[in-house]
């Protein structure tokens, strides 16, 4: 069965997509075809995207599903004009807080993904500038000022991670990769050892480790099974000694990976 499901919001309709996203995740035997229209603040405009919603419905003879997060009450009245199902997570959620809290809402667009506090937005841009300069060990001279310092072998999700950590938390993420000259010495980088208590190291499974080597570097000694076996066992022995707290992210998205590390590692969201 494939269903097309549309995005609608006078924002930029990453709310609609992160809650429309989880809930079709319930029903894996459909297969979705999804649409995102974010910007639809006007009356001109959302009449645009009912026409598309009727004109996909008669087409595929199916009603589509329309997951909104439209704050303009007048808006979201008109979308319900529109020949597909339309779920409002505006008004499920608004009314039932309103009478629980006895304070009327005051609907304003852009609030969730907009600048909203400059200081806010200062604190995101500064980590995200933060973790860029400080990926992959290529600036340590200010390790000091991290929130968190990721490591572990290459190719095991750090800098993601610490994009991650920057984008969505405010966290300044630096990541450093340990190589077969720190295991050889069978101690930490010098540079780590006065921020030891900031380490959160990453591992993953060999087969799949492997497997992302194999797609860089294909029948490299560096992709090879031989040396990824080598290279976890040491880093795994590593993190054990020294007592860093590490995660092991073979089935884990990066969002799972982010979210795990600010729990376990007990950092502060920022933004």
């Amino acid at each position: 069965m494939v269903r097309t499901v549309f995005y609608i919001s006078d924002g930029t309709g990453i709310t609609a997509e992160t809650l429309g996203h989880t809930l079709l995740t319930q029903f894996p035997r459909v297969t979705f075809q999804t649409i995102s229209l974010p910007f639809v603040n006007t009356p001109e405009k959302i009449d645009r995207v009912i026409q598309r919603i009727n004109r996909t419905a008669d087409r595929e003879g199916l009603v589509p599903l329309v997951f909104s997060t439209l704050t303009s009450p007048a808006l979201r009245m008109r979308l319900t004009m529109c020949r597909g199902s339309v779920f409002d997570f505006f008004e499920t959620f608004t009314g039932p807080m309103e009478e629980v809290m006895g304070v009327t809402s005051s609907p304003v667009t852009g609030r969730s993904h907009g600048m909203g506090d400059p200081g806010d937005y200062s604190e995101r841009i500064d980590a995200v500038h933060y973790t860029m300069q400080h990926d992959d060990g290529s600036a340590f001279s200010d390790y000091s000022k991290a929130d968190i310092i990721i490591t572990g072998v290459s190719r095991t999700g750090k800098t993601p991670t610490c994009l991650y950590l920057a984008l969505q938390f405010g966290v300044q993420a630096a990541n450093y990769p340990l190589t077969d000259e720190d295991f050889e010495r069978g101690e930490l980088p010098q540079i780590l050892e006065p921020e030891k208590e900031k380490l959160f190291g990453l591992t993953v499974g060999a087969e799949r480790l492997y497997q992302i080597r194999q797609e860089r570097r294909a029948n490299s000694v560096y992709a090879s099974m031989q040396q990824v076996r080598k290279e976890l066992r040491a880093a795994e022995d590593l993190f054990r000694r020294k007592k860093i707290p590490f995660l092991n992210i073979t089935h884990m998205s990066v969002e799972e990976i982010a979210a795990s590390v600010m729990q376990r590692a007990d950092l502060k969201r920022k933004i």
